[in-house]
């Protein structure tokens, strides 16, 4: 079992960066893939980016390759989302989320409690 704490949310100029932390307050982050989705008030859960246990692949919506990079730093268990050239369609509640398997097919059996990005025009 593992509790995932998300931090680095805020408000933000579009165009701008912002850096989402997921920590792993109890557990090992590295016996799991670590997903980030969003949310919005229209909008079901929706995949943004996962991570392989051992950080050896990472995979992405379409809508933010190139702008958002997700890495993991298992020795801090602590899981990151670089996003970068935020565009307000961004804005949402992220999560971040934690699985095992294989991550082509990955459960995401723990969930944080998200932390709000809000992009501005």
């Amino acid at each position: 079992q593992v509790y995932l704490v998300e931090s680095g949310g805020g408000l933000v100029q579009a165009g701008g960066s912002l850096r989402l932390s997921c920590a792993a307050s109890q557990g090992t982050l590295a016996d799991y893939n670590i997903g980030w989705f969003r949310h919005t008030p229209t909008a079901a859960r929706d995949f943004v980016a996962s991570i392989t246990r051992i950080g050896d692949s990472a995979y992405y919506t379409e809508s933010v390759k190139g702008r958002f990079t997700v890495s993991r730093d298992n020795a801090k268990n602590t899981a990151y989302l670089e996003m970068s050239g935020l565009e307000p369609e961004d804005a949402a509640v992220y999560f971040c989320a934690a699985g095992g398997g294989r991550i082509a097919n990955v459960r995401w059996d723990y969930w944080g409690q998200g932390t709000q990005v809000t992009v501005s025009t």
